[in-house]
């Protein structure tokens, strides 16, 4: 009777573990496996984040702050003094009247300390300070160059995304459609010539899938690039086109090119070069030198106070005067070339942006509609034997060529929006954080 009772026991827990086993497989099982195939979801930036990352870890901003903290540093030393000088000799003393007694020394302590006249140095300071508006000015073209530029790939990237999702739901669609045909072929009421369409459709999308892809990839490399190692390898980006805002007049933009950064580094050079002129010119009689000393001899003591002047004879600096002249001269003619070519490429991106403007109104209010009606009526007639695949074909080859020219256009108005806002150094395409 014992021995049934354990069996009996050992029957309970066999069946308890199977149980187990049971619930095990259908239920816990299945959730560790979700869990485990659960991938972590890619950091999101938006363009406020990556302007940020941009301004912090780009490496031609670190450029800029370098160059200004040299222009800074050349103003503590335009303003230095220059250092005195000693000098001091001896020597044994020998006379020349008889009975003088030989062998004794003689010596003699010197100190000279250079002077610069106030307008020599007023102009040397002035020489700094006007590199250090150059090099702000340097500094914020550099700033609003990378702004412009992490704008324009972050608007690339979406639309790319754009691109990709469009021919992905392409390839789709052909997927389905050449299985379709596949099986009306199979049983007889298409012919062969039609499958083969289909075929050369599908790879063809596909071909279309593959490369929006790469591009999509090469796109976030550019941005990445900008940005720098500050985000990950794999992210995402939250955003979209900003179609909505618009520029002002043109002739607004024009009255607002001469507060251009670019206009601005150039006037600050040219204020650099009229410095640098009048500085050389005031170097032809830079200062003076005090002088004073002291000499004792073995029966005399002798002190001395001098100035010491150069004089302007030979050595009149005609050579340094104009180079500096024609810096002047060249300075001023790349400050008027710049306005004119800032005016002429202001004005094409104007040109730019109202024929994207033009076309983006032209696709929303009837291009795209008229495609779709085109393609949904192609589609009816090929579903009740109406028409053929290759008509249906044409009709969604079209309707897809004219949604990548909506979104090329898109792109098109952003980015002439950009260029203007790049050329006036204002910021026309608000970052919302």
């Amino acid at each position: 009777m014992k021995i049934k009772i354990d069996s009996y026991r050992h029957k309970g827990s066999a069946l308890a573990g199977a149980a187990v086993l049971r619930i095990l497989t259908k239920q816990v099982l299945p959730l560790m496996l979700t869990f485990c195939c659960i991938q972590p979801a890619m950091a999101a930036y938006t363009l406020s984040d990556i302007i940020e990352g941009a301004l912090q870890n780009n490496p031609a901003v670190g450029i800029a702050a370098a160059q200004k903290e040299a222009a800074e540093a050349a103003i503590t030393t335009a303003g230095t003094y220059s250092n005195p000088q000693i000098e001091a000799v001896m020597g044994p003393s020998r006379y020349r009247t008889p009975g003088g007694q030989g062998g004794d020394r003689n010596w003699n302590v010197g100190l000279s300390q250079p002077l610069d006249f106030p307008g020599v140095r007023n102009a040397r300071l002035a020489v700094a300070e006007s590199g250090t508006k150059v090099a702000d000015a340097g500094t914020e073209l550099i700033r609003i160059e990378l702004r412009t530029r992490v704008k324009n790939a972050f608007y690339d990237v979406l639309q790319r995304q754009a691109v990709l999702k469009l021919v992905e739901g392409d390839r789709n669609l052909l997927q389905q459609i050449r299985e379709r045909v596949k099986l009306r072929v199979d049983v007889g009421e298409s012919p062969r010539y039609e499958l083969i369409k289909a075929d050369t459709e599908a790879l063809a999308a596909e071909r279309d899938y593959q490369s929006a892809l790469v591009r999509v990839s090469e796109g976030k490399a550019y941005l990445r690039g900008l940005v720098g190692s500050s985000i990950p390898v794999e992210y995402d980006l939250e955003g979209e086109l900003p179609l909505s805002d618009s520029l002002p007049s043109l002739d607004s933009l024009r009255a607002q090119v001469v507060q251009s950064p670019q206009l601005s580094q150039a006037r600050a050079a040219t204020e650099t070069a009229d410095a640098r002129l009048r500085l050389e010119e005031r170097l032809r009689n830079p200062g003076l030198t005090l002088k004073a000393s002291i000499e004792q001899d073995p029966d005399l003591t002798q002190m001395r106070f001098g100035v010491a002047i150069p004089l302007p004879l030979w050595d009149q600096r005609k050579g340094p005067i104009a180079a500096a002249a024609a810096d002047v001269r060249q300075s001023q003619a790349v400050l008027s070339d710049r306005e004119l070519a800032l005016r002429r490429d202001m004005e094409a991106a104007y040109q730019r942006y109202l024929i994207a403007q033009q076309q983006l109104s032209a696709f929303e209010n009837g291009l795209l509609s008229q495609a779709e009606s085109v393609l949904k009526v192609a589609e009816a007639a090929y579903r009740f034997g109406e028409r053929g695949i290759l008509e249906y074909m044409d009709a969604q080859r079209t309707f897809r060529a004219v949604r990548k020219d909506y979104l090329a256009a898109r792109f098109d108005y952003v980015s002439s929006m950009l260029e203007i806002e790049r050329l006036l150094g204002t910021e026309l395409l608000e970052v919302k954080p």
